[in-house]
């Protein structure tokens, strides 16, 4: 996903973050979507480990 934007882009999204939000609201959304993203992939985790669970009894049953 973010391989298509490249380094420009990114920059630019950037820049334009720091203009919209300003210097000091900057590292709290960092921390806040920091944590989100770490909430998102435990649940991917979790979800992924509970179908592999749920596989590995089904063939133990057959």
């Amino acid at each position: 996903m973010l391989s298509s934007i490249g380094v420009p882009g990114l920059i630019l999204i950037l820049i334009i973050a720091l203009v919209v939000f300003g210097p000091s609201k900057l590292p709290e959304i960092g921390k806040a979507f920091g944590s989100s993203l770490k909430e998102f992939k435990k649940a991917t985790g979790d979800i992924m480990s509970d179908d592999e669970t749920s596989k590995a009894e089904k063939k133990n049953k057959e």
